[in-house]
């Protein structure tokens, strides 16, 4: 999707295992919710991820759904999963490709790509539409690869059971579970499905961690964080997530990559890098998907 502007989420500092708590703000694009929790003036990026997005849940008249006209991303890698409904997927590499619950897609920007996201196949008739989306940004020797587009279907994603939690590995690697989905840097995804009273200890070989509340509450020492939170612990610390209730985490994190800048949908080490990508974007220089005539500009 794209970047825009939102609500700055509201952040305070935490004790204990948790270092910052991060609250989203709702923002409505056209009937759709989205909450932002990354990036935030407090907290740029945890390990790799920079942006952080949970959009909907969300019902949609036939007729109407998602729209996300073509638009650029120079150097780094969109995370799209979905926890209900259908996204279509289309980019300037010629790739076109729906989006399903518990499917990932994974887009390499790299030196640029255009890409859309618009209303699957169940426009015709009432549909819901709940997920995430992620960018990570790419390691300083891969931000100008060759973009790239990888789907993998929710049967390649593999899951275990630790103590009534059900963890499903989207990237990286814990609990004996190692995802076939592409990383760029050490990298941790999951979604964690912890019925009420259940616990989980988070894995301790990445020095940067975070938990996103997707729905329900849980309980991090002293920290009580419902739906819509986020908490991103001390390097170094035991974390335990316990369920106040039935509830739906995302954890997520890595090993840094150092500082970018991030403008719109563009992320590099470099701001000229940054300037040279808008003015290749106003020129229609990043490349077109084929059929498709519309386009987002560029924020003045």
């Amino acid at each position: 999707m794209s970047f825009r502007e939102a609500t700055a989420p509201a952040c305070a500092d935490c004790s204990g295992a948790i270092e910052l708590r991060v609250e989203a703000k709702d923002h409505d694009i056209g009937g759709l919710v989205v909450r932002r929790v990354l990036p935030t003036a407090r907290r740029r990026m945890v390990g790799p991820f920079i942006f952080f997005d949970h959009f909907g849940p969300a019902e949609f008249p036939p007729g109407k759904g998602i729209n996300v006209r073509p638009h650029p991303h120079i150097g780094l890698a969109t995370i799209s999963y979905l926890f209900a409904g259908q996204i279509m997927h289309r980019d300037s590499l010629g790739y076109s490709q729906l989006i399903e619950a518990g499917a990932v897609n994974l887009m390499s920007a790299g030196r640029g790509i255009v890409h859309s996201e618009r209303a699957g196949d169940d426009l015709e008739r009432l549909s819901d539409l709940h997920g995430l989306q992620t960018w990570i940004a790419l390691p300083d020797d891969q931000q100008e690869i060759d973009p790239d587009f990888l789907h993998y279907p929710a049967s390649d994603l593999p899951e275990t059971e630790i103590k009534g939690v059900t963890v499903r590995m989207i990237i990286g690697e814990a609990y004996g579970l190692k995802s076939p989905v592409r990383s760029y840097s050490p990298t941790l995804y999951m979604a964690c499905a912890m019925p009420q009273g259940s616990t989980l200890a988070l894995p301790n070989s990445y020095s940067e961690r975070a938990v996103y509340v997707v729905d329900g509450s849980v309980q991090i020492e002293n920290e009580t964080c419902e739906a819509a939170v986020l908490a991103i612990a001390h390097k170094d610390r035991e974390v335990v997530v316990s369920a106040r209730e039935d509830s739906r985490i995302m954890v997520f994190g890595g090993e840094p990559l150092g500082k970018r800048h991030i403008w719109w949908n563009f992320v590099s080490t470099s701001k000229e890098r940054i300037e040279q990508a808008k003015q290749d974007w106003k020129a229609g220089a990043m490349g077109s998907i084929d059929g498709d005539a519309e386009f987002m500009p560029l924020p003045e």
